[in-house]
């Protein structure tokens, strides 16, 4: 059997601290050698926990990091043939340029081979020579381009020029592969720009495997031969820059990645899909009926005369952006952001063009909210970290409530549902928010935001089991917010649960 092309595969790898909090689950990736990785996603979603179970300054709480096929989840840092650049250059302030890149060289020791007086071969651990370091060192400054800098104090570098001797210094140990920690995040935006060539170029000629970090999406799709989007702990998607940023799989992938018109669709014929109260040819095809998420992104939208496109609508607001005017146009309750470099004045009328490859569609991942829930004594359900008002008498048809709140059945059965476990639906439409927390049934923290067209879509998640609310609201709250949830008793959907017992 051949080896294997993979230098890193992450298998069901998952980190929980403190034994609740999940950071990373359901891991599952693979780096081949030479590769250009990114970890792209916002704070907090698990990436550099990620990068620093790869390094070794993290153990996976389950799961397996595999380097060449040879499991390494328990081998300490210095054990692995990696290397890390952090954000914070950690450079030593008391040593020169030259120092500072030769700081790990002095440490090292390599095994030579020597033969004795009789012919026997034996080996010994041995430092680098000067001649070695020196050489090591040289090599490094050029690959970083800051030859003739060797005696130069670090305090008098620029970012730019601090983060390559951070680069070198990691290089010149020669790692097989080089982990990167959000590195240019200090720097300023020119410079940012400049040393995304200048890296890229580095990755091309050291030959070695890239593994980078960071939330800006430039970054990832200048640098990467692979990008890998992460939100919540968990992998949404993993492709080139142009299968990520022109096929989402997803309405966070889509919003994450670029700009995006994102709309509620439904799959209305043959390659036909409606939304914003059109119809449209696409490429995409999906069963007749469903539903799905939209996306078009706003250089797709072709401004034509009022008539000749698909869409007409009044042009809100237009802002010049440099390259190209981004256009808000109103449709009815719809708005629509177009990047064009023709501009459209603010009250006109407008036409607007898709053609169908500027069409994606996905499929519709929230349409419903369900949990497990419990009838209480008070004949509400709890659920979702909350407690809410619902009308039991849907458990069983054709029964009512007598005036102890016992149920009775259409046979005239007496019922105590106290502890009875149910099935519970609430539609998206059916939920809304209240910083009142108090008057809701449950309450958390918004932890994500899309816009879709004509609403919001909010992800509330509460804190004690990390139950999810997902809800559709017209208004602009931030993420981030303490909220209380209010489900009014009519909207909520019960269903008894089927047990076992049941099916037998």
């Amino acid at each position: 059997m051949g080896k294997s092309e993979n230098i890193i595969e992450l298998i069901d790898v998952k980190k929980v601290y403190d034994g609740d909090t999940v950071a990373v689950e359901n891991f599952n990736l693979q780096v081949k050698k030479g590769e250009f990785v990114t970890f792209l996603g916002p704070s907090g979603c698990g990436k550099t926990t990620t990068l620093r179970m790869i390094a070794g300054f993290e153990l996976p709480t389950s799961g397996q990091i595999l380097l060449d096929g040879e499991d390494i989840s328990r081998l300490p840092p210095n054990k692995r043939p990696v290397n890390t650049v952090f954000q914070k250059y950690a450079l030593f302030p008391h040593l020169n340029v030259y120092e500072n890149i030769a700081f790990g060289l002095r440490l090292k020791r390599v095994i030579n081979t020597y033969r004795n007086k009789d012919g026997d071969e034996y080996t010994k651990k041995q430092k680098l020579s000067r001649a070695e370091i020196d050489k090591k060192v040289k090599k490094a400054l050029e690959i970083v381009d800051l030859e003739g800098f060797e005696k130069r104090s670090v305090s008098t570098l620029s970012g730019g020029q601090q983060q390559r001797i951070a680069i070198a210094r990691a290089i010149v140990n020669e790692p097989e592969i080089l982990l990167l920690d959000e590195p240019l995040g200090a720097l300023d935006l020119k410079m940012r720009k400049e040393m995304q060539i200048e890296l890229k170029n580095m990755h091309k000629r050291l030959g070695i495997t890239f593994i980078y970090v960071t939330h800006d999406q430039e970054e990832a799709l200048t640098m990467s031969d692979k990008v890998v989007v992460i939100n919540d702990g968990e992998i949404q998607q993993t492709g080139t820059p142009t299968e990520i940023y022109n096929e989402p799989v997803n309405t966070f992938v889509a919003d994450f990645i670029g700009e995006s018109n994102i709309f509620n669709g439904a799959v209305v014929g043959k390659l036909k899909v409606k939304f914003c109260g059109a119809t449209f040819d696409c490429l995409d095809d999906y069963e007749i009926n469903q539903l799905v998420d939209v996306v078009v992104r706003p250089e797709d939208i072709k401004i034509c005369s009022p008539g000749e496109g698909q869409l007409k609508g009044k042009v809100l607001s237009t802002v010049f952006k440099g390259v190209h005017y981004e256009i808000t146009v109103g449709i009815g309750k719809f708005e629509i952001i177009i990047q064009s470099t023709s501009n459209a004045e603010a009250g006109t009328t407008i036409g607007m063009r898709i053609e169908p490859d500027g069409i994606h569609l996905m499929r519709k991942v929230y349409t419903v909210n369900k949990y497990d829930g419990v009838v209480t004594k008070n004949n509400a359900v709890e659920f979702g970290d909350g407690v809410f008002d619902c009308d039991v008498t849907q458990l069983y048809k054709g029964s009512h409530l007598d005036e102890e709140g016992y149920l009775i059945t259409a046979q005239g059965e007496k019922i105590d549902l106290t502890g009875t476990e149910v099935c519970v639906e609430v539609d998206t439409h059916a939920i809304t928010m209240t910083d009142d927390i108090s008057s809701g049934g449950a309450q958390g923290n918004i932890i994500s935001m899309i816009y879709k067209g004509d609403h919001y879509r909010y992800i509330v998640r509460t804190e004690e089991n990390e139950e999810d609310y997902v809800l559709s609201c017209p208004d602009l709250w931030n993420t981030g917010d303490l909220v209380g949830v209010i489900i009014p008793k009519e909207k909520i959907k019960l269903t008894l649960k089927v047990t076992g017992e049941d099916v037998k």
